[in-house]
């Protein structure tokens, strides 16, 4: 009998999702397909995933989990290729791989807590990713996230602090992960902040060499989790920001809860604070209604906060949410433009790279033995050294976009 496969699309809280699906299936003959529903394309690639499988392992039981399959279950349902969907919600309980049941799907809404003996972990033989917190409770326009995650809620400090301590002893460094990150705690008793969380957990875990924190929401980040970030040093100096425009007009119309202002003045004090600090976003290309020079706004914000690992996405309509009945911007047109986004932050963090040559570096070693990443998540080549480890090395030059020590 072949052994269990579990093929992730999409986030790093998927991935840990995998990881927690994995040890679930134990021997089955099964592949299970854990989508993404985060852009059109995202859901053609489920799509296509699901038939190689198939392809591939005629034989096998196919499930299909995730966003997508929660957000319409239906439609996998209806392929010829698809044995079983289960949802969001229940694809970590072990009772939902045992029912025959072919669409396992609950209303997410109703979801209202993350149990702690749930809460899902995926290692690298490297680094960790710990899930704190799953869900939105923000409804962008552009967004159909909540619709396959549900609501916000958040895993209790004490399930994480054991998880991190447990993955501590085989793991130099652990990233906090969720879905809209610095939302955690809210809803568990006593209102914990994300930055409470961190404080927790580098004061419980003393042995935890290295913390990184996963998308950030700005506009959440208050002075203690501020303070944390530029002046811990075992949490990492790499901010990845939700900042999806520069214009404040089409931040209104995405229904964010920033301006422009507040981000470059965010990024300006942490800067101010931690100067090897780097800065990395996600932004949208060709939202409905952007004009020329609302793009443009978007465009000098690369360079006005300095963005080194950005994360470009030309717009994709999602059935349901508001942005899709806006009026659209032409497709070759928001091509055109992620293109432009894209090459202006490669402009970015060609001359960052370059600005490390020099300097030493304290990169966690990954496989194969090769290669790793610094503090700052610049990836870094270098001679073969043991995986795990955590080196310091002098970067001598920049090739292909890597770092060389």
């Amino acid at each position: 009998m072949s052994s269990p496969h579990v093929i992730s699309l999409g986030c790093r809280l998927t991935l840990a999702e995998s990881e927690t699906i994995r040890t679930l299936l134990s021997d089955r003959d099964t592949i299970v397909i854990n989508s993404c529903a985060v852009t059109n394309e995202a859901v053609k690639q489920t799509r296509q995933a699901i038939r190689r499988a198939r392809r591939e392992r005629p034989g096998a039981e196919l499930v299909v989990t995730g966003c997508a399959a929660q957000i319409d279950p239906r439609a996998f349902a209806a392929m010829p290729e698809v044995d079983r969907v289960i949802g969001n919600a229940e694809k970590l309980r072990p009772d939902a791989w045992l029912s025959p049941e072919p669409v396992a799907v609950q209303d997410i809404m109703a979801v209202r807590e993350t149990a702690p003996h749930l809460a899902a972990s995926f290692s690298t033989h490297a680094r960790a990713f710990v899930e704190v917190q799953n869900g939105c409770d923000h409804r962008c326009t552009f967004c159909a996230i909540p619709y396959g995650r549900g609501n916000s809620r958040s895993v209790p400090a004490g399930a994480v602090i054991d998880r991190v301590a447990q993955l501590a002893e085989s793991h130099a460094e652990v990233v906090l992960t969720g879905v809209d990150l610095t939302s955690y705690g809210p809803d568990l008793p006593g209102a914990p902040s994300l930055g409470q969380l961190v404080e927790r957990i580098l004061a419980h875990v003393p042995e935890l060499r290295r913390l990184r924190l996963s998308s950030l929401d700005g506009i959440e980040v208050d002075d203690r989790l501020f303070a944390l970030l530029t002046g811990e040093p075992r949490l990492m100096p790499h901010v990845h920001l939700s900042l999806q425009a520069g214009d404040d007009m089409v931040l209104k119309r995405m229904k964010r809860r920033h301006d422009r202002a507040q981000s470059v003045a965010l990024v300006e004090r942490l800067r101010a604070a931690r100067p090897e600090i780097a800065i990395g976003a996600d932004l949208i290309a060709g939202f409905p209604t952007e004009s020329e020079a609302m793009f443009e706004n978007t465009l000098a914000l690369i360079g006005e906060c300095g963005i080194v690992h950005a994360h470009i996405f030309p717009y994709s309509p999602r059935a349901g949410t508001p942005a899709a009945k806006m009026p659209q911007v032409e497709p070759e047109v928001v091509k055109a433009r992620a293109a432009r986004l894209r090459a202006a932050a490669a402009r970015i963090r060609a001359a960052w790279l370059q600005s490390l040559v020099g300097s030493t570096q304290q990169v966690l070693v990954e496989r194969p033995g090769d290669r790793g990443h610094a503090g700052n998540f610049a990836e870094v080549r270098l001679a073969p050294s043991q995986v795990g480890e955590i080196v310091s090395l002098k970067i001598v030059d920049v090739r292909d976009g890597k770092l060389i020590a």
